[in-house]
């Protein structure tokens, strides 16, 4: 079923046409970024890797002392209601938790009703895609190593939305940022891996990353299939001479970085490995989901 330009979204317990989904201009997401979201893959229907995304935003709430009212089974079945709704097997959801309406000023004294709501995309079947490519640059814009805040995601993205405009500008597909002990941790939308040796390697917790879903599915892949993991920190300068880039991300899970400021990247046999693996990982747990 082809997707209709006027989709339905779920905001706060009811299904409501996209163009009636309204937050009010008092809402401390809007106002100061107060609440957290999730992005994650439909899979047969289904949000892939559930539990670890539940549980992120759940560590979050519990972080900002945000109320959730609703049970982990409960949003589960909306958003597999929203696919549903929507005809969609296979898309990227987007699950955001505001602290909800309060009164003027930093305080959230008062605000003590969340707003949840979901949304649905089109998005191609991971399952039949070919391994993706992109450009990178990198950023100018600088992350706080051992940011305990790094490890959700907050509604405030600013960092983030400047380093995907200086990517936007120099026709790049992900920039790459650094954190204040002067090592590249991350992309923009994207956690950073490179091989050495045969051996992946990735940036530590505490260097100030967002320990992506895709990321962890990654590190328990690499021994199933033979590949030892290491994590550690290194400079931009060093990625240019790895044996292989690349990044993952819910949306897309694992894409091949070809070139880094312009400088062509060498290309690895391990990202191949790792990238057929997620698939069938992915293929195997879609098919799955389809049975329930």
């Amino acid at each position: 079923m082809p997707f209709s330009s006027r989709m339905l979204v779920f905001l706060n317990g009811e299904f409501v046409p996209e163009e009636r989904a309204t937050v009010s201009i008092f809402d401390r997401s809007f106002l100061y970024g107060d609440g957290l979201f999730e992005t994650m893959r439909v899979a047969g229907g289904r949000p892939y890797c559930w539990k670890q995304h539940w549980a992120r935003l759940e560590a979050g709430a519990s972080f900002l002392n945000i109320g959730l009212s609703w049970r982990a089974s409960e949003v589960e079945a909306a958003a597999v209601e929203l696919a549903k709704r929507n005809g969609v097997k296979e898309a990227v959801l987007r699950l955001t938790v505001s602290r909800g309406v309060g009164k003027r000023g930093y305080s959230p004294r008062g605000a003590d009703t969340p707003t949840i709501a979901m949304v649905v995309d089109p998005s191609p079947d991971l399952a039949s895609e070919t391994l993706r490519t992109w450009s990178l640059v990198t950023s100018s814009v600088q992350l706080r190593a051992n940011d305990p805040l790094a490890s959700f995601k907050t509604c405030n993205r600013l960092p983030q939305v400047l380093a995907r405009a200086e990517a936007d500008a120099a026709g790049a597909s992900e920039a790459l940022l650094s954190n204040s002990d002067g090592w590249v941790v991350e992309g923009g939308a994207s956690n950073l891996f490179w091989v050495k040796g045969g051996m992946v390697c990735t940036p530590p917790r505490n260097s100030g990353i967002l320990s992506g879903i895709t990321r962890s599915v990654i590190l328990e892949l690499c021994p199933q299939i033979g590949l030892e993991t290491q994590e550690t920190n290194l400079t931009s300068e060093e990625l240019r001479g790895m044996d292989g880039v690349f990044l993952s991300l819910s949306s897309l899970g694992i894409v091949e970085a070809v070139s880094l400021d312009g400088q062509v990247l060498q290309k690895s046999e391990v990202t191949r490995r790792l990238h057929k693996a997620y698939v069938e990982r992915l293929r195997k747990e879609s098919d799955e989901a389809e049975m329930i």
